[in-house]
């Protein structure tokens, strides 16, 4: 008696494997909005408990209680909490952050040419400090414990411990004032003008994060060519005949790049928060000063917005990293959930 088999069910289309980068892009997606809602829950809180009052810094000290009161409603600021957050939230989503309380004028109006500034500040610093670091901790990796790498070391643990107000302070003197006086001290770029087109003005702040920068994706790319210099697949790849800067660049360099990836996107993250204090440094005008003034004007739809701009980018460059790093690892990108 003959005894038919049964043919077998594939499984749900719910139930089979995802690719792991779409898993990995949808998953932090969600977990990145989530971020940002909680970044601003964070954020409006602290705005309401600035000492003072709005209205009043809004109008200044000789400000009448009738036009404070006029302009406490027109500004909601005397509904409930909850209700004010909910009616900036929503707004907020749509792109209308408000307008700016010292100002009078929209915020996205008032820092859309601060923030070209500041994100033309961030690439240039970038294209210069990662692929300088890559090259840096490469080759002190290659001459481990001889005079470059020693030097290396040395050179990246001194700009490692400066603060970057020092570091700005520091280029300032030496190419813009007592030294020599090759660049301008002050990065006042015109309001009618754009960053690219005063470029001897973005030297001084470019270079500043860049030396404050390089120092630690260095030291990550260096201990990781090392351990990946010392393991068996390259020793094994030596032993095959393969030239000594193709086993470098195709095998050690390729696989030490995720961890040198993971810390230059942290590095990324920080260069937009650090642009404060050094776009204060050159009175750069970018997203820096204008949280500076923002603060002490106690101009809140500005702070919100900015502070708003800076968590996305976070969230942002997090996210391409992770995606770079399942991208270079072969065993992430083949799996299956």
């Amino acid at each position: 008696m003959a005894v038919e088999l049964a043919a077998p069910v594939s499984p749900p289309a719910s139930r089979r494997a995802r690719h792991p980068v779409a898993t990995l892009i949808t998953r932090r997606t969600l977990l990145g909005l989530l971020t940002l809602w909680l970044v601003s829950v964070l954020v409006f809180a602290v705005t309401l408990v600035l000492p003072g009052d709005a209205a009043k810094a809004i109008l200044g000290r000789y400000a009448t209680p009738v036009r404070v009161r006029a302009l406490t409603d027109q500004l909601h600021l005397n509904q409930p909490v909850f209700v004010q957050y909910a009616h900036w939230l929503l707004n907020a989503v749509q792109g209308n952050f408000g307008s700016s309380f010292a100002a009078g004028v929209p915020v996205l109006q008032l820092i859309g040419h601060r923030m070209e500034n500041s994100g033309f500040l961030v690439l240039v610093s970038a294209v210069v400090a990662i692929p300088l670091s890559f090259v840096l901790g490469a080759w002190s990796a290659v001459r481990r414990d001889r005079l470059a790498d020693h030097v290396i070391g040395a050179v990246t643990l001194f700009f490692a411990s400066l603060p970057e107000f020092i570091v700005g302070i520091g280029l300032a003197i030496l190419f813009a004032t007592t030294v020599v006086h090759i660049l301008p001290a002050d990065s006042l770029i015109p309001p009618t003008s754009a960053a690219w087109d005063n470029m001897n003005l973005v030297v001084l702040p470019a270079a500043t994060l860049v030396l404050v920068t390089v120092p630690y994706i260095v030291r990550i790319a260096r201990a990781s060519i090392v351990e990946a210099l010392e393991s068996e697949y390259v020793e094994m790849a030596r032993l095959r005949g393969i030239g000594w800067w193709r086993v470098l660049v195709v095998h050690a360099m390729r696989n030490s790049l995720v961890p040198a990836i993971q810390v230059s996107a942290i590095e990324l993250a920080w260069m937009a928060g650090g642009v404060v204090l050094v776009e204060s440094v050159y009175s750069y005008p970018g997203i820096g000063t204008a949280l500076v003034d923002a603060v002490g004007n106690r101009d809140i739809p500005v702070i919100q917005a900015i502070t708003l701009a800076v968590a996305a980018l976070y969230v942002l460059v997090n996210l391409a990293a992770d995606v770079a790093t399942i991208l270079l690892t072969p065993r992430l990108r083949t799996a299956s959930r």
